[in-house]
């Protein structure tokens, strides 16, 4: 039985297929020539990360497709109920990635607080000619402890970054239409562990509270942060998302840094990927990255691995 790996997969993944008896198939195919090699090398699953999309076209192309599987959380780019209606499995890696996308948010608000978005910029342009002005410029950063962390979202990142946020000291508040509660395990290195209770709060407390705001829920029809979401949240807050692109109204957030409301975001994800705003691409408050919150080495070992599981215990089920 074939697999295709469209968007990659990892060695122990690999591996693992390879060793209950699956050819992995890990050739790059463009999206709208996917159906075609589906059917004319009669593969039988198609793993996918953010790149290749699965839609209607492609389900209804290819009725020897088994399995549809995501590496990673969220799974909007593929029509998830068709296939199911169409009797195809549709499996994804919730877990793997989370501790990967929460270092991030942090490697983001680290950043922020320290204005490292702007020092990167501008200290090899300035830094052998205004070092004392540089050093001026960015020498009233802030600390994490002791500040108020607002997480809207709280499933499995969202929880990760809790742990995080906990373990530098900080107060954690969260919201989620689906969670009320949630124990969060701290654990150190020592093999000592602490639990601490969450229990959500309506958005509108998050905006009122926190010092920073960082986003982990799946795609969604409209913004959940937009002009008004803006302005009702603590001056001079910092918002991380790297979660989904479109979740954020960018206009409104460039307007709202412009004005000093917020004072400095950090964005992974963006609204027009793979070809983001310029005026996002070029603010000086912005800390970016390409959409890689998933993207260790560690996390794409686990999506693998825990893929490869997935795939060989429902065909397994199915061939007994």
């Amino acid at each position: 039985m074939k697999i295709l790996a469209n968007d990659g997969i990892s060695k122990s993944g690999i591996a693992a297929l390879e060793t209950a008896g699956f050819e992995v198939i890990t050739t790059k195919v463009a999206q709208e020539q996917v159906a075609n090699y589906i059917n004319a090398n009669n593969i039988s699953v198609i793993l996918v990360r953010s790149a290749t999309k699965v839609r209607k076209d492609i389900i209804d192309a290819c009725p020897g497709l088994k399995i549809i599987g995501r590496g990673g959380v969220g799974m909007d780019n593929i029509d998830v109920d068709y296939a199911r209606e169409k009797g195809i499995h549709v499996i994804n890696t919730p877990a793997s990635s989370s501790d990967s996308v929460a270092e991030l948010v942090f490697a983001h608000l680290f950043t922020g607080v320290r204005f490292l978005y702007d020092a990167n910029r501008n200290m090899p342009l300035e830094g052998d000619t205004n070092f004392e002005g540089l050093k001026k410029a960015y020498a009233n950063g802030i600390e994490l402890r002791g500040k108020t962390l607002g997480i809207i979202g709280f499933g499995k990142i969202g929880r990760s970054v809790a742990r995080i946020a906990l373990g530098l000291g900080m107060r954690v508040i969260a919201s989620d239409k689906f969670v009320g509660n949630a124990d969060i395990r701290v654990d150190f290195y020592n093999g000592q562990f602490i639990n601490v209770e969450i229990i959500t709060e309506p958005i509108e407390d998050i905006f009122r509270h926190a010092d920073f705001i960082t986003l982990h829920v799946p795609a969604q029809d409209g913004y959940v942060i937009g002009e008004a979401e803006l302005m009702a949240m603590k001056d001079g807050v910092g918002i991380i998302n790297a979660s989904r692109g479109g979740i954020i109204n960018e206009v409104a957030l460039i307007d709202a840094l412009e004005g000093g409301k917020v004072a400095f975001a950090g964005l992974d994800v963006f609204e027009d990927e793979p070809k983001p705003a310029v005026q996002v691409l070029m603010h000086p408050k912005i800390s970016l990255t390409p959409h890689i919150g998933a993207a260790t080495l560690e996390a794409q070992d686990r999506i693998g691995t825990e893929l490869a599981e997935q795939i060989i215990s429902l065909l397994k089920t199915e061939n007994t």
